[in-house]
């Protein structure tokens, strides 16, 4: 059994704490996605293939991202979370100004390899320092409130981005979004802090002790997996939705940030919320609800985008594609909060960072350029529709994931490590 290893935060300072994480990471996803609603303009104005686009959008970002996780990890384990996290934020944001300053597509992808080197360094530490400020039953619903910076940082980022490049141009989304970040990170960097651990923790195990611990338990691997196919198919999609709505539906770029704005908010906020909360209070009981919330969820993503997709009219869409919006994210907090338990105190950030090394390299780095690309491949047969197309043939990938973590499911309980208070 693990002891509990960090003093208690009184709930009001833990709240603020979540608060600066949860804006944290809205940034992250803010400077993560605003390429996407900006497709259009950047590939006429670059010149870009649909297979150069969906590199800078997933392979340029998830190459330095998932490799430096974990090392970042790592030193957050071993120094200080908080410093770590706002380091980073500052990084990230420099390079998201730096991308309203390229001229051609190497320049694009070298400064895409740059916000991915700064965000390498939030996610995993902030999972982490959440795990040490929230209780076991509460830490699911904590982690789902900083997971709402995805549907957030999504919505934000899609509305923000249409609308500055209406009236500017898309230089100047990418500048005012870095510049934010930049103002942001010294807040976090005043207010947020680690908690005392005990001195045994203050030097965590290094990743030669904690990789083999956490590899020799299938439940990683296969949460990992699980995660990282759904994960190619839901950056793949936030990645190209907006251009198969311009392509396929005619939709202007205000018409495209708030349809999609819209659909992020309402859909995503709901749908990661309600997987923390159901987490919480069904895992108490057993578990193993941990996994099966997210294989129920991606069992009915997946047809449920494929109609969506296809449906032949933009605003029947809609309420189709809001279904699949809500449930495709669910997972976050079941998931997040299960790594972390397959784990004693010490390795959460380096578990988490093994985790999201395996999601992003797979799901980051494959999603959108293998649109990309079936796009190009698919464009001789359906011609303006190929992208369409391109984009529903990925949904699949929501079904693998749902069997491999009813096999993770199997094993749950029995990798799960508890805490005594």
């Amino acid at each position: 059994m693990n002891q509990q290893q960090t003093a208690a935060a009184p709930p009001s300072t833990s709240n603020i704490v979540l608060v600066l994480l949860l804006f944290t990471y809205i940034f992250n996803f803010l400077d993560r996605t605003i390429l996407n609603i900006l497709a259009g303009p950047i590939i006429a104005d670059l010149k870009l293939t649909d297979t150069q686009f969906g590199a800078i959008t997933g392979l340029a970002f998830a190459i330095l991202y998932s490799v430096l996780g974990v090392p970042l990890a790592l030193i957050a384990d071993r120094t200080r979370r908080s410093w770590v996290i706002a380091g980073s934020l500052a990084v990230w944001s420099g390079f998201t100004a730096l991308c309203g300053t390229a001229a051609s597509f190497g320049q694009l992808f070298l400064y895409r390899l740059g916000v991915g080197v700064g965000e390498a360094g939030g996610v995993a530490p902030s999972y982490a320092l959440i795990a040490d400020y929230f209780p076991p039953q509460r830490r699911a619903r904590a982690l789902a409130i900083f997971s709402l910076g995805v549907p957030l940082g999504l919505a934000g980022g899609t509305l923000i981005g249409a609308y500055l490049a209406t009236w500017i141009n898309w230089r100047a989304a990418f500048l005012t979004m870095g510049i934010a970040g930049l103002l942001l990170a010294p807040i976090v960097l005043l207010v947020v802090r680690d908690l005392p651990r005990k001195q045994a923790d203050t030097t965590p195990e290094p990743l030669t002790r904690a990789f083999p611990m956490i590899a020799r338990k299938p439940t990683f691997w296969l949460m990992a997996f699980a995660a990282s196919c759904s994960s190619l198919a839901g950056y793949g999609l936030a990645a190209w939705v907006p251009t198969v709505l311009e392509r396929s539906f005619g939709f202007t770029l205000i018409e495209r940030g708030q349809f999609l704005a819209s659909v992020f908010l309402i859909g995503g906020t709901t749908g990661v919320f309600m997987g923390g909360w159901l987490a919480d209070r069904l895992g108490q009981g057993d578990r193993r609800w941990y996994g099966r919330l997210p294989a129920i969820a991606w069992l009915i993503t997946a047809p449920m985008f494929a109609i969506g997709l296809m449906s032949p009219d933009p605003w029947l869409a809609w309420p189709l594609l809001l279904i699949p919006n809500a449930l495709n994210i669910l997972w976050l907090g079941p998931v997040t909060t299960a790594v972390q338990h397959l784990v004693p105190q010490p390795m959460r950030a380096t578990a988490s960072a093994c985790f999201l090394l395996i999601n992003n390299l797979i799901g980051l780095g494959v999603g959108p350029i293998l649109i990309g690309a079936l796009s190009e491949t698919f464009k001789e047969r359906f011609g303006t529709e190929a992208l369409r197309y391109a984009a529903v043939s990925v949904v699949g990938f929501y079904v693998v994931a749902a069997i491999l973590m009813l096999f993770a499911v199997r094993r749950l309980r029995h990798d799960w490590v508890e805490e005594q208070a």
